[in-house]
């Protein structure tokens, strides 16, 4: 089979590559929180960030209802029908909005703000309309700041759509999955072509200024040929991005996930031929392949980042904008505060009992030392922009490259590694992710990854990384 850059990916290579690994959306993993991080830590650090009151904050808002559960879903999600969940549910997270601003009184502006889920227009047009209101009663949007919501074309309204857009909303990103009705119906999630057009055209007339479509390679019942079809639908809708996510089967932590018929799901070298249909169809469009799972329009922001190897990324996805603090509230959502992670619980009855006691919900976290901050910034730039800069990375992080990464990069050029496989370029002053490499790019990070170093256990932890 050929890869990226026409390239053999030879059977032998796909088995040597295709195996549990993280997504690196956070460094370290969520594997690694743990409970000797809590609230008072998580106050600590929210009084360390307001020591800053210049520097931008990103703020993520979790809203975990959905109607009915996908069977792919491995989202924290709560599913019900009963409107008056979501209505005592927003009261509470109107009160960890309030809470949270009180502990930054000096620092309120936001250049990353984004609404998640579930769905997050589940809500009413009143509720969303609140709750923005929550949100601005303390915290000031920079006028150039991505303001996101995840949309789903079988329940937004046109209603809900121009309010969004009137509230400050300049970003949707649409789940789409697969257009194939039998992908569909195997994963619980029947929407037609004609309700993501009605979606995407209202989005547009109403002038959003980015729209992403988020699609899944890997879903039961998927070839090449009729995710080929569902690449025909999307490229005539033209969006600006798409994320063209590797369905992570992990049954073990999403019990949904269980209804999945195994004997459906593609094999590995089915799977990868997936991906490579998809990226050829794009990269043939003018599309600009954004780190390893993204695409976007030559024009957009995020390919102008990926040109001048200034992209980012954290738990909202790939941005040009993220603030030098991350807060999340609501349900399971999680802040990146002060070289701290911290998670709030997942159980709504929990949330509602911290808030009423006056505490933030936090569940877990972990607070980042000296290696791991080096660690991250190289993971995330491998990950993001294909390219780590050397001496950069020992100026900033005030260290000898070569010597602190000895045993690395020796692994990365054994004999049987990245750069013998033509995956990976290791030059004087630079390591260049090349080639078929950007398919298992998420390897040539674990090789940074201290803690896979150190987990010797048979239980599965990750999903597969092809």
């Amino acid at each position: 089979m050929s890869g990226s850059d026409g390239a053999e990916i030879t059977l032998e290579l796909l088995k040597k590559y295709d195996r549990p690994g993280p997504r690196y959306t956070s460094y370290p993993t969520a594997v690694e929180f743990n409970e000797s991080y809590g609230e008072a830590d998580y106050r600590a650090s929210l009084a360390e960030a307001d020591r800053a009151p210049d520097e931008p904050l990103s703020l993520y808002v979790h809203l975990p209802f959905c109607e009915e559960r996908c069977s792919f879903c491995g989202c924290n999600v709560v599913i019900t029908r009963k409107r008056e969940v979501a209505a005592e549910y927003l009261r509470y997270l109107h009160q960890e909005i309030d809470r949270l601003a009180e502990h930054l009184p000096a620092r309120r502006r936001l250049s990353q703000y984004h609404w998640g889920g579930g769905t997050p227009t589940y809500l009413s047009p009143a509720e969303m309309e609140a709750l923005q209101g929550k949100v601005l009663e303390h915290f000031r949007i920079d006028p150039d700041a991505e303001v996101a919501i995840e949309t789903d074309p079988r329940v937004s309204t046109h209603e809900q759509m121009d309010l969004l857009k009137r509230l400050g909303f300049n970003r949707i990103s649409m789940g789409v999955q697969d257009f194939t009705p039998e992908v569909q119906e195997a994963i619980n999630r029947n929407q037609t072509e004609r309700e993501t057009r009605d979606h995407f055209d209202t989005c547009r007339k109403l002038g959003f200024h980015s729209i992403n479509l988020d699609l899944i390679y890997g879903l039961p019942l998927q070839t090449p040929k009729a995710f080929d079809r569902t690449m025909d639908v999307v490229l005539d809708l033209a969006p600006d991005r798409v994320a063209l996510y590797s369905y992570a089967y992990v049954p073990w932590i999403k019990a949904n996930q269980k209804r999945i018929d195994i004997s459906q799901l593609p094999s590995p070298e089915a799977k990868l031929r997936l991906f490579c249909v998809a990226r050829e169809r794009f990269l043939d469009a003018g599309y600009v392949q954004i780190g390893m799972d993204h695409f976007a329009l030559p024009d957009d922001e995020l390919a102008t980042a990926v040109k001048r190897r200034r992209l980012f990324r954290n738990f909202m996805g790939y941005t040009v904008r993220m603030g030098s603090d991350m807060l999340g509230v609501g349900v399971s959502s999680i802040g990146d505060v002060r070289g701290a992670f911290a998670q709030n619980v997942k159980k709504l009855s929990t949330y509602y009992e911290s808030v009423r006691a006056g505490r933030f919900p936090i569940e877990r976290g972990y607070r980042l030392d000296r290696d791991d901050r080096i660690r991250r910034d190289v993971i995330s730039r491998i990950m993001c922009n294909f390219y780590l800069d050397r001496k950069e990375i020992e100026g900033t992080l005030g260290i000898d490259f070569d010597r602190y990464f000895a045993t690395e990069l020796a692994e990365l050029a054994a004999p049987d590694g990245p750069v013998s496989h033509g995956f990976l370029e290791i030059h004087p002053d630079h390591l260049e992710v090349v080639g078929n490499g950007r398919l298992f790019v998420r390897n040539i990070a674990m090789v940074f990854d201290r803690y896979l170093r150190k987990k010797q256990t048979d239980k599965p932890v990750f999903s597969r990384t092809v």
